[in-house]
């Protein structure tokens, strides 16, 4: 179809492109109807550059419309070249001092919480980065999009609105000029004309609804029947649905369904079909049919494709106009004249208008391109900045009503545009005023709630996804109104206060809905059935908070508005509780000789709502009254006297019973919707403007009234007042045997009733209430969390209340109470409490929850005890109260509340029963505590002449009148101080006496009256108490002595008893002794032969007889000794491909089943690797503890489809004892070498030339055999005697073949460990016959001690320091494993290996494809070599031995690595040049580099001193020497030498020594020159050496350089902003949702997401996981950068997230950003990162968190 469209197209360009800008705009300049004109030119061209076929070009489409569409348009405004004409007028524009850069989606923004006046005025990172604010107190967000730049606006920042790009010169003054001035007459006419006319066709395009037809001044004469089918975008559908359907319905492949989905989801539509209308119309069917199952089906339209290319077309000019106003502030200004200029119609008819109230029609696309074209004029001029925010303000309920209709997020509606104007101070004090803004955004908000019951309270459906999803647009009306409030006025009119109170009237309104909502009852008899709804009730007070409190704190902020605020509250509480009496019949309650008349009411049976926001609002502003003073300045104003406090103190008094009957447990029946409720009344979200405002109208209420009445109320409210009125009730009461539930529920209450006096009278700290700064209250909330326990800074602004701008006031006061400690390796820092601070501590602090109370008791009586101090906790001394609360503390005296105190006292020294409890006991002591301090505070700043009204002490002194004489307080605190009991409150009764006695004596020195007898006695008794006391404790002190004495004596003898014992059995200890002695020696590596020098290798290899070996095995705790023939002992071990060591990721290998890994390349691209926990088992029970684990897995597959953290058809299971994961055992073995090698000691070995002749030849034989094997089938005389001719040499048997000296089952595991390497290592199916297995065990063997060699040198330690237990088992039983697995291989195929590993270094006839010397890791060979000999020496029985082979190996392999060092050196001078070569390897290296120089033929650079030779030759060859160090050691067994086991300077000659080679290493070549001089020459004549000398390829240079991660940027939004950068490789320039860094190349991926997804072994998967493949080989370590979270990834069920490197001040991090604070590197946990990556643990820390936490399990992690 396209190749057809293809001749078409282009002729129509060319018809188009003879046209050119200048002229038309010419033909403009004349013309009388310019509308008409342009209009004619847009009918004619339009259709024919736009929407031309199936798939868009945007590019060519885009390049054609400015050439011949809009650059007439610029040629018309300029008059000239718009090249030359545009330069011109933004040469006169003065730049502007606004930044208005718009964000894009993931995005840097920063917020300075010192500066900005609210949490939305935000700065790009440049404007920030040069501001002042980046020493300041940041926080930093990505972006949701769509918000800009508030740099320059001098209303969002009280300091510092400038950054140094958009400063003010000191010769401006910002004054409003008109920027009209710098622009001609003629140019602003004809700017203004074309603005009018594409302005307006651009409108009218986009809000254009006919489909097939366009308006009649753009339709032109024939019409084509061309049509699209146009799929749009909604919030209902996922991405699946629409890629299925569309799938079905326009059968295309699933990548472009994946295509279609992806851009309408991104702009909001998409042509999904091009044809006839019939052709579009048939799949418009399809997919609404298919959609409209479950929800509303996908809209799509079948459009005409001229109406779509207009539409695009007039996208493409609001773009246009966008870019030309960027050109001059007058341009700017005259679009927004056009923009906002009434239309013809009336109201709303101006286009900005027609724009805004069409926003929910249109489609993402053209919403975003008309807000930015908003905020790049309308909101950057800020004359029409005020114009348009009063069009929003008129139109606001309007578009809010279309908002609630439309599906599209709030980032794509106009309405998310009220921040721009509701937090600009001025603005929004002009929208109150002018446009009654703040009603309006009310009465918008009402509009939505309908539902109400009876009374007219909100009433809430049942809390569905829809309801939920409708109630979070109606949610965002109240952030508006947040914005609207958020920054309080300075001075008020009058028409602001008249406008702020009608404001308030109908926030009254919105409270009165809500005042008893969601009532409830007990229910009794049976639980509830259907939990009642109550989510909604609360999510609207959650977001309501922050306006009630900003409400109070502008009515504070002016007298006059406070008043009429009080008064309209007041009002409206006294009509909601209207029928506060009715049908409730009055009672009247009498303790005590006081009596109250009040009504009869049950919170255990009537109706009670926790939802009371007017009560609290006007508590709320009373405390403001007493605040800010009106109280006592304007009583007259004020209706104080009308108040009655029984009806204020009602309602809340209702809600706090109702806490304490569900803490008492009398409303489990009503299910978990009221436990809920309760918890987020006293919740840090809530408490604020619920309980603690109860709190605060109880404390009113008995400020009001009578506290005896205040009690008896309360009593009667609690359901006490029977116990407390009635004498000897408690007697009574537990006589008859009552319920027991019932004792417990009343014991409860009244714990709960002393706690809520205990609040009463001790919360003072809120300004207003009680006589303290705005910071001691924040201080006091700080002071009672860390008392709780140490807190990290995050977890501590979590437990305190938030401001509206996210603020708590934390940081003002943290210092003054507490340290910060901060944190190690792990965790956080924390804040602890100061010492000094903990006598301020209130354990009936009122926002501790219950748990949160006793941890806080249990820590503050521990501190106690570890300072010595007793442990009582007292109550703190607390600031006086205000004047209008004064009266409070007369509750603490008054009779009803000594009556309840003695009554309890009483219960207490009885100790009857049940029906008291000790907590009880413990709050009145507390409560007399309260008005002891209290007595002592209103003492020392007592006045002269003012009569003492506070007379606790002697109101607790007089006992009880008759008849029955109860004792008093005073007395009965006496007898429970010795009461045995009450061991835990005996120091707070102390304390209590001590302080009853200190304000006798500041009474007694005030006033010289006498003392009442009664007194005197009390004190001498306490007095003899005391001293009674001092008795009992000497008494004690001496008992304890005794009984240590006597312990003493009992040791003594008890070890004279043991030597006796010892004595007597001597033999016996005499050998367990030697035995410990010879365990440790082995255990220590402690050489048995200390002076002779320590060789690992060759025939002076130190012969060390090796220690017996026994195992236990974990699964059957049974111990077994390690040898040839037993059962076969295992280690659970791991196998995975590496690329750690790689110097080149990008090698892939095309098809593993040909590839052969005979030779390592030095680049090591992909290496094996084993790890074990060490922890060894019985090969049988290894066996059959992995069966019952497969038989598991297979059960569990049949019930449910979750990835378990280990993957049983790879081989995968968990080790038995540490759940370590691993997928295959290592068998553990005896030194295999001792086992093979036949002691023949003969003295003559041969040397190094004989030596390889000899091989030579015996290779040569093989070779022969072997054709003559292939050759046999054909048999002819000619091969017969051509065998007979093979000189075979002495001793040689090539016949024989040795006996495998192991048992079966250390055959059969051998095999089974070999096959494992095997798969894992090149990725293919297990096949133990396959001639690779060898190869793979030997290179894993290299590849593991390459990789551990690595870690020590980069950590710096000695090769053969003190390794872990679980790596030294593993490296022993690896390299054992290695040299002994020829034994269950085919030997021909092992004697094959070695001949080819044995010509890449000596070079035979027929070796010519083996890879050069410069392309062979020479530490795989010598593994290689030395592991594969024994197949050919064990046929080879003319006495040479196995350790001369090895030596001779060694010694080639290190020849061959010298010449490999020398000829990739890098020659470069050193500086440090020392004079003429003076030591002998100076000069030795100097002549060998001579001789290189001749083979290569002069290729090879001239020398440089052999002085920097030598140097480089050394530092290359020592990771060598450390490997094969280690390797000799685990395969022969020698003990390391002591000099290697310390760390120090580079251990070059003793690693020679130990590995018998000369120090001098030059002088194996002078030695063995012969032979040398000839394998030199073959090795430097190959053809890749002279590529490489003529630098046509490259080669590794050695010492090859550790691999580390990548280096990460110290500041964290430098990655944010190279991430925001990062746009998605496959989705033409759009941002990426999920930017994801590979931490081990530092690539950025677009992870999780459609549109990078890669297919990998037949399935779909992210980009990560398809990145570990190429650059990890299946492990993968990546950073999130929008969350700040590490991602391991391995495979593709396995992943963890893992705590990244990057703390903020505080020490914390923080996944997710969801807190800002600048965040920075912390080099030691970025080490440790990758630390596990260099141990390769990166699955084995996968496997632990997947194990430790079940929820990462179900993550599909190959999505990521």
């Amino acid at each position: 179809m396209a190749s057809e469209m293809e001749p078409e197209v282009q002729a129509i360009d060319r018809s188009l492109l003879e046209c050119s800008a200048e002229e038309i705009a010419g033909k403009w300049l004349q013309a009388t109807d310019l509308t008409r004109e342009v209009y004619q030119h847009l009918a004619h061209c339009v259709p024919k550059i736009y929407c031309r076929g199936p798939n868009p070009f945007p590019q060519k489409e885009d390049t054609l419309a400015q050439h011949i569409l809009l650059g007439p348009m610029e040629w018309y405004i300029c008059g000239e070249d718009p090249a030359l004409g545009f330069p011109k007028l933004e040469q006169a524009n003065k730049p502007s001092h606004l930044c208005g850069r718009v964000f894009k989606v993931g995005e840097p923004t920063y917020s300075c919480r010192d500066c900005a006046v609210d949490p939305t005025c935000v700065l790009c990172m440049q404007c920030f980065l040069g501001s002042i604010h980046r020493d300041h107190r940041y926080r930093m967000t990505t972006s949701g999009g769509g918000g800009f730049c508030d740099c320059g606006d001098t209303e969002a920042w009280k300091e510092g609105p400038y950054c140094q790009r958009h400063e003010l010169s000191s010769s401006e003054v910002v004054e409003e000029e008109d920027p009209l001035v710098h622009l001609s007459e003629d140019v602003i006419a004809r700017t203004y004309n074309i603005f009018a006319i594409m302005f307006r066709y651009a409108v009218d395009m986009l809000t254009w609804e006919k489909e097939s037809e366009l308006p009649e001044d753009l339709e032109v004469g024939e019409k084509t029947d061309t049509y699209y089918c146009m799929l749009f975008n909604d919030e209902v559908h996922t991405y699946e649905q629409v890629i299925y359907t569309l799938q079905k319905a326009v059968n295309c492949t699933q990548k472009e369904a994946i295509g279609f989905a992806t851009t309408v989801d991104r702009d909001g539509r998409r042509s999904v079909r091009y044809g006839d209308f019939q052709y579009c119309d048939q799949a418009k069917t399809v997919i609404v049919r298919n959609t409209s199952r479950q929800t509303k089906p996908l809209k799509v339209q079948v459009m005409h494709s001229s109406v779509a290319a207009h539409q695009n077309f007039g996208l493409k000019a609001l773009s246009w106009l966008g870019s030309v106003i960027g050109y001059s502030d007058g341009l700017r200004r005259i679009l927004c004249q056009v923009g906002l200029q009434e239309g013809p119609d009336g109201e709303n008819s101006s286009l900005v208008d027609r724009l805004m109230l069409n926003d929910s029609k249109l489609w993402k696309g053209a919403r975003s391109v008309y807000h930015q074209l908003f905020m790049s004029s309308l909101l950057m001029d800020l004359k029409y900045k005020k114009l348009f925010a009063v069009r929003f303000a008129k139109n606001y309920r309007q578009l809010q009503r279309d908002f609630m209709e439309d599906d599209h997020e709030r980032a794509v509606s106009v309405t998310a545009l009220s921040v721009q104007f509701f937090t600009a101070p001025t603005l929004a004090r002009m929208l109150i005023t002018e446009e009654n803004l703040m009603t309006v955004i009310i009465k918008a908000f009402m509009d939505h709630l309908k539902h109400r019951d009876a009374q007219g309270r909100f009433q809430f459906e049942r809390y569905t996804a829809l309801q939920a999803f409708k109630f979070r647009r109606v949610q965002s009306l109240i952030l508006d109104l947040k914005y609207v409030l958020i920054s309080k006025p300075t001075e008020w009119s009058d028409e602001l206060r008249q406008k702020f109170l009608q404001g308030f009237d109908a926030f009254l309104e919105l409270l009165k809905c809500m005042q008893g909502m969601d009532p409830i009852t007990r229910q009794v008899g049976q639980h509830i059935e259907m939990e009642p709804e109550w989510e909604a009730a609360f999510t609207l007070q959650m977001k309501l908070t922050h306006v009630i409190s900003m409400v109070q704190d502008w009515c504070a902020l002016d007298e006059k508005v406070l008043i009429e605020a009080y008064k309209k509250c007041l009002a409206v509480l006294m009509q909601c509780h209207g029928g506060f009496t009715d049908g409730e019949q009055p009672i009247t309650l009498s303790i005590c000789g006081h009596s109250v008349e009040t009504i009869r009411y049950c919170v255990s049976q009537e109706k009670v709502s926790i939802h009371l926001p007017i009560s609290r609002l006007l508590a709320g502003l009373h405390v403001l009254l007493s605040k800010s003073e009106v109280a006592y300045k304007f009583p007259e104003l004020l209706p104080l006297s009308e108040l009655s406090p029984p009806m204020l103190i009602e309602h809340p008094l209702r809600c706090l019973v109702l806490c304490a009957q569900v803490h008492a447990g009398m409303w489990r029946r009503n299910g978990f919707s009221l436990v809920n409720q309760i918890y987020y009344y006293h919740n840090v979200k809530c408490r604020r403007e619920m309980f603690d405002k109860d709190i605060v109208m109880l404390q009113t209420g008995v400020s009001m009234m009578d506290p005896n009445h205040f009690l008896m109320i309360m009593l009667s409210r609690f359901e006490l007042y029977q116990i407390f009125s009635t004498p000897d009730y408690g007697k009574r009461f537990s006589s008859e045997v009552t319920h027991k539930d019932v004792v417990q529920q009343n014991n409860t209450l009244i714990e709960e009733m002393l706690y809520l006096i205990i609040m009463l009278v001790g919360e003072r700290f809120s300004p207003g209430v009680g006589q303290v700064g705005a910071t001691d209250e924040i201080k006091r909330e700080i002071i009672h969390q860390l008392s709780i326990k140490p807190m990290a800074h995050s977890e501590l602004v979590k437990s305190l209340p938030e401001d509206e701008n996210k603020e708590t006031g934390m940081e003002s006061v943290i210092e003054t109470v507490a340290h910060f400690k901060k944190p190690g390796l792990t965790g956080r820092g924390m804040y602890e409490l100061k010492p000094e601070c903990a006598k301020e501590f209130n354990l009936y602090f009122y926002h501790f929850s219950r748990a949160e109370q006793s941890k806080a008791e249990e820590a503050q009586r521990k501190l106690k005890r570890e300072n010595k101090e007793d442990t009582a906790l007292p109550p703190p001394a607390l600031p006086p109260f205000c004047p209008l609360f004064g009266s409070l503390v007369n509750i603490l005296q008054c009779d009803v509340m000594l009556s309840i105190m003695g009554t309890i006292l009483q219960w207490a020294v009885e100790r009857h029963g049940s029906a008291w409890s000790e907590s009880m006991l413990q709050r009145v002591l507390h409560l007399i505590g309260m008005a002891l301090q209290e007595e002592k505070h209103h003492l020392e700043n007592a006045v002269e002449g003012h009569v003492q009204t506070f007379t606790f002490t002697q109101k607790i002194s007089k006992p009880g009148d008759a008849p029955n004489n109860s004792p008093s307080i005073l007395a009965m605190l006496e007898t429970l101080q010795n009461a045995p009991s009450l061991e835990v409150h005996k120091d707070m009764i102390r304390w209590l006496l001590k302080m009853f006695n200190t304000i006798k004596k500041i009474r007694e020195s005030s006033s010289s009256s006498p003392v009442a007898e009664a007194e005197g006695a009390i004190m001498e008794e306490v007095i003899e108490n005391k001293s009674s006391r001092d008795k009992d404790k000497a008494e004690r002190k001496r008992k304890a002595e005794i009984a240590r004495l006597r312990r003493e004596k009992i040791m003594a003898q008890m070890s004279e008893m043991q030597r006796h014992f010892i004595d007597e059995n001597k033999e016996l200890f005499q050998q367990t002794i030697e035995l410990d002695a010879s365990a440790s020696a082995a255990l220590d590596n402690s050489p048995l032969v200390p002076d002779a020098a320590l060789t690992a290798l060759g025939p002076a290899q130190t012969q060390v007889p090796e220690p017996r070996q026994f195992v236990t095995c974990i699964l059957c705790q049974e111990e077994q000794e390690v040898t040839v023939e037993s059962r076969a002992m295992v280690l659970a071990a791991f196998v995975q491909r590496s690329t750690v060591l790689s110097k080149d990721r990008s090698k892939v290998i095309e098809d593993p089943e040909k590839y052969d890994p005979l030779f390592m390349h030095p680049d090591l691209s992909c290496g094996t690797h084993t790890g074990s926990c060490g922890h060894a088992m019985h090969a049988h029970c290894w066996q059959r503890y992995f069966d019952s684990v497969q038989a598991k897995e297979q059960r569990r597959q049949q019930r449910l489809r979750l990835h378990t953290s280990y993957d049983v058809e790879n081989g995968e299971f968990l080790c038995p004892l540490c759940e370590c994961l691993s997928n295959t055992v290592i068998p553990l073995l005896l030194p295999p070498r001792s086992i093979l090698s036949r002691r023949l000691n003969f003295s003559d070995q041969p040397d190094l030339a004989q030596w390889t002749r000899t091989i030579a030849q015996q290779i040569k034989v093989i070779q022969m055999l072997r054709k003559g094997d292939s050759a046999a089938d054909k048999p002819s005389s000619e091969d017969t005697e051509d065998m007979n001719i093979i000189p075979i040499p002495e001793g040689f048997r090539p016949d024989f073949y040795p006996r495998n000296p192991y048992s079966d089952s250390i055959k059969e595991m051998l095999t089974t460990f070999g096959t494992a390497t095997y798969k894992v290592g090149l990725k293919v199916h297990p096949n133990e016959d396959d001639p690779r297995v060898p190869i793979m065990c030997w290179g894993t063997c290299a590849y593991t001690i390459q990789s551990i060699e690595r870690i020590l040198s980069e950590e710096e330690k000695p090769v053969f320091g003190p390794l872990p237990c679980r790596l030294d088992d593993c490296l022993r039983s690896l390299t054992r494993f290695a040299a002994a697995h020829w034994t269950v291989a085919l030997l021909p195929v092992v004697q094959g290996h070695f001949c080819k590993l044995f010509a890449s270094l000596v070079p035979s006839d027929g070796s010519e494809d083996l890879p050069c010397i410069l392309d062979i890791d020479m530490f795989h060979l010598l593994v290689g070599l030395v592991l594969s000999f024994p197949a050919l020496q064990c046929q080879d029985f003319s006495g040479s031995s196995l350790a001369t082979g090895d030596l001779h190996i060694f010694h080639l392999v290190t020849l061959a690595h010298i010449v490999q060092i020398l000829l990739t050196s890098c020659t470069e001078e050193n500086g440090m040049d020392q004079e003429n070569p003076t030591g002998e390897e100076e000069l030795a290296i100097l002549s060998l580099h001579k001789t290189l120089h001749r083979c290569t033929g002069s290729a090879l650079d001239e020398a440089p001193s052999g002085w920097h030779l030598w140097r480089s030759v050394r530092a290359g060859i020592l990771p060598f020497l450390k490997c094969s160090a280690l390797f000799f050691h685990y395969l022969n067994g020698v003990p390391a030498p002591p000099d290697l086991q310390v760390s120090g300077a580079s251990h070059f000659e003793h690693l020679c020594n130990y590995l018998s080679l000369p120090t001098n290493l030059i002088r194996l070549f002078q030695e063995n020159s012969d032979i040398m001089n000839s394998l030199i020459e073959s090795w430097c004549q190959n053809s890749e050496v002279k590529r490489y000398l003529n630098g046509e390829r490259g080669a590794i240079s050695y010492p090859r350089g550790a691999n580390k991660l990548i280096d990460l940027p110290e500041d964290y939004s430098s990655l944010i902003n190279q991430a925001s950068n990062f746009s998605c490789p496959k989705s033409g320039g759009d941002k990426s949702r999920a930017p994801t860094l590979c931490l081990v190349c530092g690539s950025l991926l677009c992870s999780q997401s459609y549109c990078c997804q890669a297919e990998l072994e037949g399935e779909d998967v992210g980009a990560c996981t398809a990145h570990t493949y190429s650059c990890g080989s299946g492990a993968g370590i990546f950073l999130r950068v929008r969350e700040c979270q590490v991602l391991f990834l391995a495979g593709k069920t396995k992943g963890c997230f893992y705590s990244p490197p990057y703390l903020d001040d505080y020490g914390e991090t923080d996944q997710g950003l969801r807190r800002g604070n600048p965040l920075h590197l912390c080099q030691e946990r970025f080490r440790k990162i990758q630390k596990l990556w260099q141990q390769h643990s990166i699955t084995e820390e996968i496997g632990h968190a997947q194990e430790a936490n079940q929820t990462l399990v179900g993550i599909d992690w190959q999505h990521l």
